[in-house]
C-alpha cells in the first residue's frame, strides 16, 4: 500500500500540530501530534480496505484527522483507540462514496508503473483486465463486508487481530467473512458473466 505522506496535511490539522510541537505544557500527552504519529499509516491503510484510491486518499487522510482534531477533546480513553479512528474512516468512506463528483482510478493503471520487460503485451492486458475486474467488485461489496474481506483475504490477519481493530467480537467477524465471501462470489459470476457477455458481440 502507497504510504501516508509525510507532509499535505491540513492546515488547520497542521497548525494544530505545529502547536503542539512548540511544547505547550498545557497539552495531555494524548494529543493531536502523537496520535498523528502513531497511527497515521493504520489510518491510510484502513482508508485504501474501505475502497479509497489514490486520487482521493490524501483529501481523505486530512478529512478523518479533521475529525479527530475535532472530537479528541470529548474522546473516552477506555476504548481503544484504533476501533475510534477505525469508524471514523468507515464515515469518511462512506461519504466519499455518495460523491457524484469522486474520482475513481482504476488499480489497471499501477501495473505499468514500473515497466517489466519479462512481461509480453498479452500477459500485462491479461493482469490489467484482472485487476479492474476485483476493483470493480472490491468498488460493489458493502463497506464493512469489505474491509473485513480484505484485511482477511488479502492482508491475511487473523479473526481475532480484525476483531480488535473493529471493535465488534471475533464471532461478528466471522459472519462478517462469510457474509463477504457470498457477496464476492456472486458479484464474480455476474462479472464474469458481463465479460462474456461483451466477448460474444
Amino acid at each position: 500500500m502507497k504510504d501516508p505522506p509525510a507532509d499535505g496535511i491540513h492546515q488547520s490539522v497542521e497548525q494544530c500540530l505545529q502547536a503542539e510541537a512548540l511544547g505547550d505544557a498545557r497539552q495531555p500527552p494524548r494529543s493531536l501530534v502523537a496520535l498523528h504519529a502513531e497511527h497515521g499509516g493504520f489510518v491510510w491503510a484502513t482508508l485504501q480496505r474501505f475502497g479509497i484510491q489514490r486520487p482521493d486518499l490524501e483529501d481523505a487522510f486530512q478529512d478523518v484527522f479533521i475529525v479527530v482534531q475535532r472530537r479528541l477533546p470529548s474522546f473516552d480513553w477506555a476504548c481503544p483507540i484504533t476501533t475510534w479512528l477505525f469508524a471514523i474512516c468507515r464515515r469518511v468512506a462512506a461519504s466519499q462514496r455518495r460523491r457524484a463528483h469522486t474520482r475513481r482510478e482504476r488499480l489497471g493503471e499501477a501495473v505499468d508503473d514500473v515497466p517489466d520487460s519479462a512481461r509480453g503485451p498479452e500477459e500485462i492486458t491479461s493482469q490489467r483486465q484482472a485487476r479492474l475486474q476485483l476493483d470493480g467488485i472490491l468498488e460493489a461489496m458493502d463497506l464493512d463486508r469489505r474491509a473485513v474481506f480484505v484485511m482477511f483475504e488479502i492482508e491475511e490477519m487473523p479473526c481475532n487481530e480484525i476483531a480488535s481493530l473493529v471493535g465488534v467480537p471475533v464471532g461478528t467477524v466471522y459472519s462478517r467473512l462469510h457474509a463477504a465471501r457470498k457477496e464476492f462470489a456472486t458479484l464474480l459470476k455476474k462479472s464474469e458473466a458481463e465479460c462474456a457477455r461483451r466477448g460474444a458481440r
